[in-house]
């Protein structure tokens, strides 16, 4: 029997599935086309209806067709399937900036009644913000899911070594794969806050935008690596010489899956208005609260990786520190955050007597004329 190496193989598999993926969905353009009250008002007014369902339909097959043509290279020369499956990932992207040069050099063209805007520029085109949830959900769902996989049988000794090794005290067999636990709570306690993070900010979101998505999807790209970080720090005890590169790692990957999430905030705030409940907005209650749940991880994460550059012997236990101390700061960041304000507003209100005071000798020694 042939074998097939292993990367032609993923490629053969993953095309097979954006086919059936494609299929299916010129399906639901042709069952949608054959009920119209299923359709988007905007679809459903074009004329003619069936040149428009052409449009969609070659829109959505051009991806599988393309994916097509990659499995069968995958077959024989599989490096031409990398640029296919490339070319349906950038396709879009050159088709709109060709469209844009050729207004440039040749003038506005007037489209044909029958087009229809699928993708564009602009970044705050609406989106839904349900999908975008749901989807969020599901990555974070299948993250933590992936945590304990690598908390196998190999990490629970067996009751004959326990009797033998450890004179039946299992508290002293189970203390052997200690760093396998505490790596693994540690690692899901900060995927449960960065989904908390990322609940509370949606909470307070009244219309998702196409950059808060791109922003989501960056955000999620870095969430999937958590697994990869809880193997990098569950391995501090057998690999001790790879401790400071492993803590740099998972660092960068908690940063970076953060500094999205806040990119994200960031990105609502400019158009706060349309994109988030008065709550959220500047000088709205909520606003602090938010601004500091949401550059909490960030800035641990960056001082832990700064750390480790000073402090590289204690690499290990500063990243543990962290872990065990963000959760805290998570459950009392309300009141430090009522704090810092009335401190501050403390502040103020002390500097204003201050003021007058030296605006007092400034004051006019006669009476001003009547």
């Amino acid at each position: 029997m042939m074998a097939f190496p292993e990367v032609p193989l993923g490629i053969f598999l993953f095309c097979v599935c954006v086919i059936a993926i494609g299929a299916v969905q010129a399906l639901i353009v042709v069952y949608a086309f054959s009920f119209p009250h299923l359709l988007n008002p905007q679809v459903g007014c074009a004329a003619p209806r069936g040149l428009c369902r052409q449009h969609i339909l070659r829109i959505v097959l051009r991806g599988p067709a393309l994916c097509f043509l990659a499995a069968g290279f995958s077959l024989f020369f599989y490096p031409v399937s990398y640029v296919l499956m490339a070319t349906v990932i950038f396709l879009p992207y050159v088709n709109k900036a060709a469209s844009w040069c050729r207004d440039r050099l040749l003038g506005p063209q007037e489209s044909p009644a029958h087009s229809m805007e699928f993708f564009t520029f602009n970044l705050q085109e609406p989106l839904s913000k349900e999908r975008v949830e749901a989807f969020s959900d599901g990555v974070y769902a299948i993250v933590a899911t992936l945590l304990i996989l690598d908390i196998c049988e190999d990490n629970v000794p067996d009751a004959k070594d326990v009797e033998e090794r450890f004179h039946g005290s299992l508290v002293a067999a189970l203390s052997v794969y200690g760093p396998h636990f505490l790596a693994y709570f540690g690692s899901f306690a900060t995927v449960g806050l960065l989904w908390f993070a990322h609940h509370s900010l949606f909470l307070h979101v009244r219309k998702a935008t196409q950059s808060m998505g791109l922003l989501n999807t960056l955000s999620l790209a870095f969430v999937g690596g958590l697994p990869l970080a809880y193997q990098q720090t569950s391995a501090f005890a057998r690999q001790p010489r790879d401790e400071l590169e492993s803590v740099r790692v998972s660092c960068a990957i908690i940063f970076f899956a953060s500094i999205f999430q806040f990119a994200m905030w960031t990105a609502a705030l400019l158009h706060e208005a349309e994109t988030l409940q008065p709550p959220a907005r500047f000088g709205g209650r909520e606003h602090a609260f938010m601004f500091a749940k949401l550059a909490l991880y960030p800035c641990a994460s960056l001082l832990a990786f700064a750390s480790t550059c000073f402090l590289s012997r204690f690499s290990t236990a500063i990243f543990h520190l962290m872990q065990i101390a963000v959760p805290f700061a998570f459950l009392l960041l309300r009141l430090l955050v009522r704090l810092a304000l009335a401190l501050l507003r403390a502040l103020r209100g002390l500097a204003r007597p201050a003021q007058g005071v030296e605006e007092a000798p400034q004051a006019p020694l006669l009476p001003a004329p009547c």
